[in-house]
């Protein structure tokens, strides 16, 4: 597929209606362990791994944005992008390049670079929703 410069707005709100979805079957997840008669909590790890793999699955949704809209500064569109990839491909330890201007201080979850990636439900769901307006203001 070629870049994109464009998106509809069909197409965010699916992608806004798939985080919602993921965010309240996470919270429902948490609150029955929490209700639970015997103490138990959810596995060590798993916000962490659940919230990390749900920024590379709202990645994918607009995986074919171009870098002449998306720019090269600290937005939530490459902040995105260089947590995906760091996940994907640097064992979750967070790298950037020569192309975007990471600057950690104003991004979303102030994520440093060359640090393990542990998103929690709050960092997601912050993220997920300035990504998605920032989608919605560059590419509709």
């Amino acid at each position: 597929m070629l870049g994109r410069k464009t998106y509809t707005p069909e197409e965010i709100d699916s992608a806004r209606g798939a985080v919602e979805q993921q965010l309240t079957a996470y919270r429902a997840l948490a609150a029955v362990i929490a209700a639970d008669s015997a103490p138990s909590e959810l596995p060590d790890g798993f916000e962490a791994l659940y919230f990390n793999n749900m920024t590379i699955v709202l990645d994918r949704y607009f995986i074919h944005r171009i870098r002449p809209v998306t720019g090269k500064d600290s937005n939530p569109l490459n902040e995105v992008e260089l947590l995906s990839d760091s996940l994907m491909n640097n064992k979750g330890i967070l790298r950037t390049g020569p192309v975007v201007k990471y600057v950690p201080e104003q991004t979303i979850v102030k994520q440093p670079v060359r640090d393990p990636i542990r998103l929690t439900a709050a960092d997601f769901e912050s993220l997920a929703a300035g990504f998605l307006a920032e989608v919605e203001r560059r590419f509709s």
